[in-house]
């Protein structure tokens, strides 16, 4: 019991001499140094912890309970000084420093949302609302689904190498890859991929960046977003279709636009129609946005072909429409916004009007 509280007592004095050195250091280095002297691997404190090994087992419980307390209670300590010191420091360095706390900050450019991605965040909510499913699909893409599926004929102008971006060259002219012309790709693969068997309708938005062979002006880029939207199922007729597309209108553009419907030609529809929209600067009073015609032609649609259908496996008697609308087309006309590549500069002046 003598070596139990000799040993004690021996742990008080460390403990005292410990606080004591600590209170009365000013720098960070020296209490760096204390650390080291009573918590190291060399300190008293471990030292007396390596000759319990001699002693009995309760004894070496007793004085080891003891003495790891006494380690974290000086650990604590020093953590404490440290922070009081830190915190001295600092405010020396503030009360030499030139700096006007009263000063207001630096303003920091924050980020704008492109309104690219605005427009399909609007499209995406208008027909999801609507029930239709969202997709991206494939950008890269073969002739089967991109032309052969989609009725278009191989002597078709879309297919030349002058308007398509073909991935490969070789005397397969039915099955090449490329970058998709359009995001109908998607219309072909999602309807080969349908239950021949199912009556279920189908509604998807298939949305992503599409690629041709033009010349990047004020109007045209050789890289562009598009919308693609196909609705599959019983009884479906031109009917539902213009609700369709004048529900879509109504939602991106207001309710008091107004619409029309042009007999037009895309080989994947039958019938096909354009659809214009009333000028929103002059409302059909004539501008130069509409170059004084009133109207402005925003997307192209149709019923769907029954060779798409056949080409998919899918009986000929199977109904549905679709449509297409590019995302910079309708993104200018909403926004009035004259050049097509102020989308892609990042210009920061540009982007935070949005």
């Amino acid at each position: 019991m003598l070596a139990v509280n000799d040993l004690k007592k021996r742990l008080e004095i460390i403990r005292q001499q410990a606080f004591n050195n600590i209170d009365e250091v000013a720098d960070l280095h020296k209490l760096q140094v204390l650390k080291s002297q009573y918590l190291g691997k060399n300190s008293d404190i471990n030292n007396i912890l390596k000759s319990l090994e001699k002693f009995p087992h309760n004894f070496r419980i007793e004085i080891g309970q003891a003495a790891n307390k006494l380690k974290k209670e000086i650990n604590e300590y020093i953590i404490k000084k440290f922070n009081e010191i830190e915190k001295d420091n600092i405010n020396e360095r503030l009360k030499s420093s030139e700096i006007d706390l009263t000063l207001p900050g630096i303003d920091f450019n924050i980020g704008h949302i492109n309104p690219l991605l605005k427009t399909v965040t609007e499209i995406s909510e208008i027909f999801k609302n609507l029930g239709y499913q969202i997709i991206s699909g494939n950008e890269v893409e073969n002739e089967e689904y991109n032309f052969n599926r989609l009725n278009l004929p191989f002597d078709h102008p879309a297919r030349d190498m002058q308007d398509t971006f073909y991935l490969e060259n070789n005397n397969d002219k039915l099955n090449r890859w490329l970058l998709r012309t359009h995001a109908t790709n998607m219309t072909a693969r999602i309807l080969s991929e349908q239950d021949k068997n199912s009556k279920e309708t189908t509604a998807i938005i298939s949305l992503g960046n599409v690629y041709r062979k033009d010349d990047d002006d004020v109007t045209h880029s050789h890289q562009f977003m598009q919308v693609d939207g196909f609705l599959v199922g019983s009884n479906i007729t031109f009917a539902n279709l213009k609700w369709t597309l004048n529900y879509f209108c109504h939602q991106f553009f207001g309710m008091e636009t107004k619409t029309r419907l042009r007999p037009s030609y895309f080989p994947f529809t039958e019938p096909s129609v354009e659809v214009d929209v009333s000028c929103p600067k002059c409302n059909t009073e004539g501008c130069s946005l509409c170059k004084y015609t009133g109207w402005i032609e925003v997307l192209g649609a149709g019923m769907i072909h029954p060779n798409v259908f056949i080409a998919a496996g899918l009986d000929e008697t199977t109904a549905g429409f679709a449509f297409g609308i590019g995302i910079e087309r309708i993104t200018m006309i909403k926004y009035d916004i004259d050049d097509i590549r102020l989308f892609y500069n990042n210009d920061f002046r540009f982007l935070k009007q949005f």
